[in-house]
């Protein structure tokens, strides 16, 4: 005989959860924390809202499409979120932890967002230095405080090579690579402090067909806006059970 516990989780499957037409992202505001994005092509495909701050001390001028590719993901899968673009590399394509931390600082207290997007990794020699590794874990920790819940991407050399913040798992939820047919399709795969993988192809950018952590970290900050859609004032634990338990249900 099947306990209550069991009815009441049978009800929760990606099925009915993310397939719901009102899961479309509405009032739901999300920071892509990367190199900038093509505003006029992002808002041309999606007619999206997208609002753009750089913190390199330049204006937005892209140095890739890699964001533009993260942040066209995110709203493939919920066209009617707020996107904000924190551009952290500028021209010349490289960045500094202390900007990272800026940025989500920024997303936080003025953006007012529910989801910060990292599809990026910061090498640990990058965070030797004892004060940087505080400012970083710091501020990722006054995220989930405040009700913000942060997804970073596996390095794609993982698990030969370290990278913050996504082995900082705890406050965070950490994504890695897998070939998944779906965009909604994830799963509960816990392995050096990463757990969860997601689709990982994108659709936008001549890089975007290559599997990577990239672009398997917005499907899977993509599917959390579709849920908090249904239910804007989820805390982080408890979004992260939901995702929990959808990827069990779903393997």
């Amino acid at each position: 005989m099947n306990s209550i516990f069991d009815d009441l989780l049978a009800l929760l499957t990606p099925q009915k959860v993310l397939g719901d037409p009102r899961a479309t992202g509405e009032g739901v505001r999300i920071a892509v924390i990367d190199t900038g994005v093509d505003v006029e092509r992002l808002r041309a495909k999606h007619r999206a809202t997208v609002e753009c701050a750089s913190f390199t001390g330049a204006a937005n001028h892209p140095s890739s499409s890699h964001g533009t590719t993260v942040a066209d993901i995110i709203l493939t899968l919920v066209p009617a979120a707020t996107l904000f673009s924190a551009d952290v590399f500028g021209s010349a394509g490289t960045c500094e932890v202390e900007t990272i931390v800026a940025a989500i600082r920024h997303a936080l207290d003025v953006w007012k967002v529910k989801v910060v997007n990292l599809s990026l990794g910061i090498p640990e020699q990058k965070l030797q230095q004892m004060p940087r590794r505080q400012a970083l874990l710091k501020v990722i920790d006054e995220a989930y405080y405040r009700d913000v819940l942060v997804f970073a991407a596996a390095h794609n050399d993982h698990p030969l090579t370290r990278s913050f913040p996504a082995v900082y798992s705890s406050p965070l939820i950490s994504v890695d690579k897998a070939l998944f047919d779906h965009p909604l399709d994830y799963a509960y795969r816990l392995h050096d402090q990463i757990e969860f993988e997601a689709h990982s192809r994108g659709y936008l950018g001549s890089f975007s067909r290559e599997p990577a952590t990239s672009w398997a970290t917005p499907h899977l900050s993509g599917i959390a806006a579709k849920i908090l859609t249904l239910k804007p004032d989820l805390k982080p634990f408890e979004l992260k059970t939901i995702l929990y338990w959808m990827a069990k249900t779903s393997l």
